[in-house]
C-alpha cells in the first residue's frame, strides 16, 4: 500500500446490509479522515489479468484498501462462501488489516470448531457433542438424559437464536436432515422464567462492556424478543470472556455466557461478525467508535511498518 503520508485511508466495510451498524462504522471513519465504503463480498473478483494483485474489489476497482473492518459474509453455496473468504484470506496475505480475519470467521461461524478451542485452551463451556452420526448423537442425548441432564440442539452454523430445540426427552432429538451435523450442548439455565444469559465486547483483547440478556422463553437472544440491562463487568467475567476471544484469535468478539449451579461462567458462544446496538444501548459504550478506531490503528500500525 506505502501511502504518501497525508493521504486519506480508504476503508472497504464488507457487508451486504449495511444498517444501523454500518452507518455507525462508517460516519467514524469519516470524522477520523478515512474514506469508507460499503462493499458485498460477491462484488469482488479474482482477475489476474487486471492488477498485480489479482483482485477487482467493488468500487476500489483494481485498487487495494488500505483496512479492511468485516461486519458480514453474504450465505450462499459452498463454493461462493468459499470465494470470499478466500478474498479475506488474500487480502491478509498482501498485508491489508481485516477485522476480524477470515481465519477468525471461520473459527466462530463454526460452533463445533469453538466448542474445540475453548475447551482446548480451558475456558469453561458447557460440555458438547458434535456428530455427523444421528446413532452416535441419540447414543450420546440418551447418556445425559438419563443422568439427568436436558440439551440444546442448536444449527452448527445459526445465529440469532434461530432454529434451536431444547431436548427434554430422546423424541424431542427427531432425526438429522441429509448432510446435517448435529451439535448438542448440555442446557445451562433456570428451569423457569425468567430466564438470562450474558453477552460481553471484547476488543483488542480487552472486556469493554457487558450485558445481561432476559426473557420470558429460554432462548435469551436480543433478536429472539429479549430485554437488554447492563452487567457489572467483574473481574472474573473479563477474564473469561477475554480468554475466550483469544481462543478464538479474534481482534474484537462477542462473547455469550451463562452462569453455572456454582456461579460459575461458562463460554457458550463466541461470535466473530457481533451486532453491538443492544450492548451500546444498555451501557451507554460506543462500541462503534472502539471498533472503527481498532481497524484505523491497524491501518495507520502497517503504513509506519
Amino acid at each position: 500500500m506505502n501511502l504518501p503520508d497525508g493521504a486519506r485511508p480508504r476503508i472497504a466495510i464488507f457487508t451486504d446490509e449495511p444498517g444501523w451498524h454500518g452507518a455507525r462504522l462508517r460516519g467514524w471513519f469519516t470524522d477520523h479522515g478515512a474514506d469508507a465504503h460499503y462493499v458485498s463480498l460477491s462484488d469482488c473478483d479474482i482477475d489476474l489479468a487486471a492488477s498485480g494483485s489479482g483482485f477487482h474489489i467493488g468500487p476500489f476497482g483494481t485498487t487495494l484498501p488500505d483496512g479492511v473492518f468485516v461486519r458480514g459474509v453474504p450465505g450462499g453455496s459452498l463454493e461462493a462462501i468459499t470465494h470470499r473468504l478466500d478474498v479475506l484470506h488474500r487480502l491478509a496475505s498482501l498485508g491489508v488489516p481485516v477485522v476480524n480475519s477470515a481465519r477468525t470467521i471461520e473459527r466462530t461461524v463454526d460452533k463445533g470448531m469453538t466448542s474445540l478451542l475453548l475447551h482446548q485452551h480451558g475456558v469453561p463451556t458447557p460440555v458438547t457433542f458434535v456428530s455427523e452420526s444421528l446413532e452416535r448423537a441419540r447414543d450420546f442425548a440418551a447418556r445425559a438424559l438419563a443422568a439427568g441432564a436436558t440439551l440444546v440442539k442448536k444449527p452448527l452454523f445459526g445465529s440469532q437464536g434461530k432454529g434451536l430445540r431444547r431436548i427434554r426427552v430422546l423424541e424431542d432429538l427427531g432425526y438429522l436432515l441429509p448432510g446435517e451435523v448435529c451439535y448438542l450442548q448440555h442446557f445451562v439455565a433456570r428451569d423457569e422464567a425468567p430466564y438470562r444469559d450474558y453477552r460481553v465486547m471484547v476488543i483488542a483483547g480487552r472486556a469493554r462492556a457487558a450485558m445481561a440478556r432476559v426473557s420470558e422463553h429460554w432462548v435469551t437472544n436480543r433478536a429472539q424478543g429479549a430485554s437488554c440491562a447492563a452487567q457489572p463487568l467483574d473481574a472474573e467475567l473479563a477474564r473469561v470472556a477475554e480468554g475466550a476471544s483469544a481462543a478464538v484469535g479474534a481482534d474484537y468478539a462477542g462473547v455469550d455466557l451463562l452462569r453455572d449451579a456454582k456461579g460459575g461462567w461458562l463460554v457458550t458462544e463466541v461470535n466473530g461478525i457481533p451486532a453491538w446496538q443492544g450492548l451500546e444501548s444498555a451501557t451507554g459504550v460506543d462500541i462503534g467508535a472502539e471498533l472503527a478506531a481498532l481497524c484505523l490503528r491497524r491501518v495507520e500500525a502497517y503504513r509506519r511498518g
